[in-house]
C-alpha cells in the first residue's frame, strides 16, 4: 500500500496524473522546467527528439518551437546537469561550479585545446556575432589555418562548458554561440555557490521533481566525497528543522526523504490517464528508481548490440494510470509521415482491459499526430491475441 501511494505521489509531482498540470504555452514550458530542475537533450531522432518528448507528456499542445523562443527570451539556457539540458535561467549560478571546474583544467577531455584557439574565437564571436561550428570550418582555406574542424568544435565545446560561451540559439540541432556577457540577463546571479548551496539546491530539485528522494539519485551520475557529505549535511539540517523526515520503506534501498505532509497527501488519477514517454524523460532516467518503485525493469536497448535486444532499438516506455504496462518500439519516417510500431510490448494483465486498450489506440494516435505522420503502421504485438484488435484500431 505504501508503495503505491509512492507511485502517485511522484508521478503528480512529475507532472503525469493530469492534462497540463504546469500550464500551457510558453509559461507552461517555464514552469515545467521550474519545477523539474532540467529538460534532458537528446539528438537521436529514431522519433521527435526527447526533449520535446518529454515536455509534450506533460502539455498535449505543446509545440517544438517553444523552447527554442525560451532560449532566445533568456529565459532558459542550455548546459549540463546529469547531461546536457535545458535549465531555467533562474537557476543559472549553480551551473557556475561545473564552469570553473573545466576551467580549473580538472576535466581530462578539454586538456588538449589550445589556448590561442579559444582565444581567437572569441575575438572572431566579438566581431562577427553569433557563429556555429561550421562557420569557423568555411574560413580554413591554407595550409596551417587556425580553423582546423575538430580542434576548433572542441574548443567550441571547452568555452561553453567553462562560461564564456553560451548557446543562443539552434538551427535545427546545429548550436549557435554567442559571448555570455551578451547572452545571460543582468540581473542573474553569477556569485558561485558554495557546496553546501549546490548541496540544497540538488536536494530541493529532486524533492520538487519527486516528492520524495534518496541520496543516491540526489548524487544522480555526481561523484566526489565532498559533495556526498553536503548533501548529507544539508538532509540533516532539513530533518532538524522539521522540514523534511526519513524514512525506510520495504523494497526501496536505503532510506528516503521527504516532507512531513508526504503521506497525508490524497492523489487520484483519471483511468484515461494513459501516457507514452521519452526514454529520456525525468520520471524514468533514474533506471533504478523506476525498478524499485514500479517493479519495472526498463533499459534503452539503442546501446545493446540487436542479439541481445528483448524489445527493440527504441521502445518508449507506457504508462497507465499509475503502472508501467509495456513498451512501443517505434520509428518515424519523415519521408513518408508514416509512424512504424514496430514492436508493441503489453503486459498481459491488461490485454483484456478494453479500456485500457482504448486509451492506448487514442495516446497512440496523438503521438502519431505529434511526430507530424499521418499513418501508423503496426507491425508486431505482444502477446499476439491483442495484434488484430490493435491494428485494426490503429491503422483503420
Amino acid at each position: 500500500m505504501m508503495l503505491n501511494k509512492l507511485r502517485r505521489i511522484t508521478l503528480h509531482q512529475q507532472g503525469l496524473t493530469k492534462v497540463s498540470p504546469f500550464g500551457t504555452g510558453k509559461q507552461g514550458v517555464v514552469n515545467i522546467l521550474q519545477h523539474l530542475g532540467y529538460i534532458q537533450i537528446d539528438t537521436l531522432s529514431v522519433v521527435e527528439r526527447a526533449h520535446h518528448h518529454t515536455i509534450w507528456a506533460r502539455i498535449p499542445k505543446y509545440k517544438t518551437n517553444l523552447i527554442g523562443q525560451l532560449i532566445k527570451e533568456r529565459l532558459a539556457f542550455e548546459y549540463w546537469f546529469h547531461a546536457a539540458s535545458y535549465l531555467p535561467m533562474r537557476d543559472y549560478r549553480y551551473a557556475l561550479p561545473s564552469m570553473a571546474s573545466i576551467r580549473r583544467g580538472e576535466s581530462r577531455y578539454f586538456n588538449s585545446v589550445d589556448p590561442k584557439l579559444s582565444n581567437r574565437i572569441i575575438a572572431r564571436i566579438r566581431t562577427d556575432g553569433p557563429l556555429k561550428a561550421r562557420d569557423f570550418s568555411s574560413a580554413k582555406k591554407t595550409k596551417g589555418s587556425w580553423w582546423n574542424w575538430n580542434p576548433t568544435k572542441h574548443a567550441l565545446e571547452k568555452l561553453f562548458m567553462q562560461g564564456d560561451l553560451m548557446i543562443c540559439d539552434r538551427q535545427g540541432m546545429e548550436k549557435v554561440y554567442d559571448l555570455t556577457e551578451r547572452v545571460l540577463p543582468d540581473d542573474i546571479c553569477t556569485t558561485e555557490p558554495s557546496i553546501l548551496e549546490f548541496a540544497e539546491y540538488l536536494a530541493n530539485t529532486a524533492l520538487s521533481a519527486h516528492g520524495f528522494t534518496t541520496i543516491k539519485q540526489i548524487l544522480h551520475l555526481r561523484t566526489g566525497s565532498a559533495l556526498r557529505q553536503a548533501v548529507q549535511t544539508v538532509l540533516e539540517q532539513k530533518m532538524e528543522s522539521g522540514e523534511i523526515i526519513r524514512h525506510r520503506i520495504n523494497d526501496i534501498p536505503g532510506e528516503i526523504y521527504a516532507p512531513n505532509d508526504l503521506f497525508d497527501r490524497r492523489i487520484t488519477i483519471s483511468k484515461s490517464n494513459l501516457r507514452i514517454l521519452s526514454p529520456f524523460d525525468n520520471a524514468i532516467i533514474h533506471r533504478d528508481r523506476i525498478k524499485h518503485l514500479f517493479q519495472f525493469d526498463y533499459h534503452l536497448e539503442c546501446y545493446v548490440p540487436k542479439t541481445k535486444r528483448r524489445f527493440g532499438y527504441f521502445c518508449l516506455p507506457i504508462l497507465y494510470i499509475d503502472e508501467f504496462i509495456g513498451r512501443a518500439d517505434c520509428k518515424v519516417h519523415r519521408d513518408t509521415n508514416r509512424l512504424q510500431i514496430i514492436h508493441l510490448h503489453i503486459d498481459k494483465k491488461h490485454t483484456s482491459n478494453e479500456h485500457c486498450l482504448e486509451q492506448l489506440k487514442n495516446q497512440l494516435r496523438r503521438f502519431s499526430t505529434f511526430n507530424a505522420c499521418t499513418s501508423i503502421e503496426v507491425n508486431n504485438v505482444s502477446p499476439k491475441n491483442i495484434k488484430k484488435m490493435l491494428k485494426q484500431k490503429l491503422e483503420n
